[in-house]
């Protein structure tokens, strides 16, 4: 195919009649054609996305032109911003030579431009409105993951927030789970299980001590109330502009699963509140899941199956997922084919293993021209590899675009504009201060001390003075060595090993419709407040 025939291709593949992102330019033999604009229907989004690409490659700056464009059309976004860069979209951008070139190279008319912002916070650690999440709602799936909980465990710490729920201990902190946990390891709780199953003291123990890890990491804030409503996540101004809800997350770096498994939760209960909408011609939010290798990294089957499914669902709520990670490779292969929209930046083969993450990436791509598995070694900062769904849902032709140019700051916003936006916020009166209501751990606390006394114990038998040895062991024959104390395993650890609790695990992913939040994840509905 000759350039001019390659040229055209991708001028009608991206002809767009609706709204839409501009992303950039076609680039051809190196040379930039700004007369052939690479550009993504908006309500193509709702079929998802990936932006990929090795670190220094310009992943960020992509996500800005996007965030930025969404919001000028009308679109809310989420975005995680893990290295702290993102907060540049609350601030114009400054001219500058290098901007000038880019822009007049991919036809741009570059101006400066600040997005209505929300500034978030995981519990409070850092600058923003803090988001929380009550245990319950989170439920005992993402929170396994959380806490690197195996099969058994994880079944277990299921069970225990089955009998919080019907004995009404309500599960808003940490605190509160540790409370019911060590309560169902007493005679007397011990004896209410008995019905559900038994809860052994060694699952019981690594449950705890998990806990006490993530509360020793500064994570018990996250947890408790006000709970964030996530409609809150999708408010427009007065003029039309999206608002972007910015995520700030440098202070939970050496957290990375519990930062990803949280964003997760938000999407999930996004599924869960919105109402069915179907085919649009604008999303109602664009959700950016940024180091999204985190979230898969030692998850289970049955949890990549929930967001496989929660994934192809939500899609029908108006919302778009782009997910945002190093490599392709990083995403599940089901949920990666559940990514219409690519944006992929410079790859790098290193070793071999490398090498070989490229040639697979390439046999996902439609077929091009371009030589794909030389081109994604070579591409410049700000280059990507682009290829979308049309209007028609259709995959567009691969196209080597040079991206636009970021309008807003390209760097954090200054700390006045920062601490400008927390005071002016109207979410900052709801969501500020966290309360602490009556919960598990108070509950369990009063039932104690009403409990009566227990009776006075008899006196101890009189001490045997005989040697150990010569003392008479009873139930064991003569010459019989002792056996070491073996714990019974709880009857939950029993259906865990059973092929019938297999078999169900693997029929889980099949759960469709709002039931995935409650019976995958096992999130709970929210009562409305």
């Amino acid at each position: 195919m000759t350039d001019s025939s390659l040229l055209n291709e991708i001028r009608e593949g991206y002809a767009v009649d609706g709204p839409a992102l501009d992303l950039g330019a076609a680039v051809v033999d190196g040379e930039t054609h700004a007369d052939v604009p690479v550009r993504l229907p908006l309500g193509s989004l709702t079929k998802h996305g990936l932006v990929a690409g090795a670190t220094g490659t310009g992943k960020t700056k992509t996500l800005q032109v996007m965030a930025e464009q969404l919001s000028a059309q009308g679109v809310p976004v989420f975005l995680a911003d893990v290295k702290g860069d993102l907060s540049g979209l609350a601030s114009p951008g400054e001219s500058s030579e290098p901007i000038t070139e880019r822009a007049a190279q991919v036809g741009q008319e570059w101006s400066p431009l600040a997005c209505p912002t929300e500034l978030f916070t995981l519990g409070g650690l850092g600058t923003g409105t803090p988001i929380r999440a009550t245990v319950t709602a989170f439920g005992p799936t993402l929170l396994s993951k959380v806490l690197g909980l195996n099969a058994t465990q994880e079944s277990s710490l299921g069970l225990i927030f089955h009998y919080a729920d019907k004995a009404g201990l309500a599960l808003l902190d940490l605190a509160d789970l540790r409370a019911v946990i060590q309560h169902l390891l007493s005679d007397e709780g011990k004896a209410e299980l008995k019905a559900l199953g038994g809860l052994s003291s060694s699952t019981a123990g690594v449950i705890l001590r998990q806990l006490v890890a993530l509360e020793d990491q500064g994570a018990g804030v996250f947890f408790g109330e006000p709970e964030l409503d996530t409609a809150d996540l999708l408010r427009t101004t007065e003029d039309g502009r999206g608002v972007v809800s910015c995520l700030e997350l440098p202070e939970v770096r050496d957290r990375p699963q519990l930062f990803s498994t949280f964003l997760m939760w938000l999407l999930a209960d996004l599924f869960q509140d919105l109402p069915e909408v179907g085919d649009v011609e604008r999303p109602k939010l664009v959700f950016f899941l940024d180091e999204a290798h985190l979230l898969f990294d030692e998850a289970s089957k049955p949890f990549v199956d929930a967001i496989e499914q929660t994934v192809r669902l939500i899609r029908s709520k108006g919302v778009g997922v782009v997910f945002v990670t190093q490599s392709p490779k990083d995403v599940p292969a089901d949920v990666l084919g559940q990514l219409g929209n690519r944006v992929q930046h410079a790859l790098r083969a290193f070793t071999p293993q490398d090498a070989k993450a490229i040639r697979q990436a390439v046999q996902t791509y439609p077929h091009t021209d371009y030589d794909l598995e030389s081109l994604l070694t070579e591409l410049g900062t700000g280059e990507a590899v682009v290829t979308v769904l049309s209007e028609e849902g259709s995959p567009t032709p691969v196209a080597w675009t040079r991206l636009r140019a970021p309008q807003s700051l390209m760097a954090p916003s200054p700390p006045e504009v920062l601490d400008g936006i927390v005071a002016g916020s109207p979410l900052a009166a709801r969501y500020g201060e966290a309360v602490d209501r009556e919960s598990a751990h108070e509950l369990l606390a009063q039932r104690m001390q009403a409990a009566p006394a227990p009776e006075e114990a008899p006196p101890p038998a009189p001490k045997d003075e005989r040697p150990k040895e010569e003392q008479p062991q009873q139930g064991r024959s003569k010459g019989e060595q002792p056996k070491a104390p073996q714990e019974e395993p709880g009857m939950v650890e029993q259906v865990v090993q059973s092929s019938a609790f297999r078999s169900a695990l693997r029929s889980a992913g099949t759960v469709i419709g709002r039931e995935i939040t409650r019976s995958l994840f096992g999130t709970a509905r929210r009562r409305r407040r």
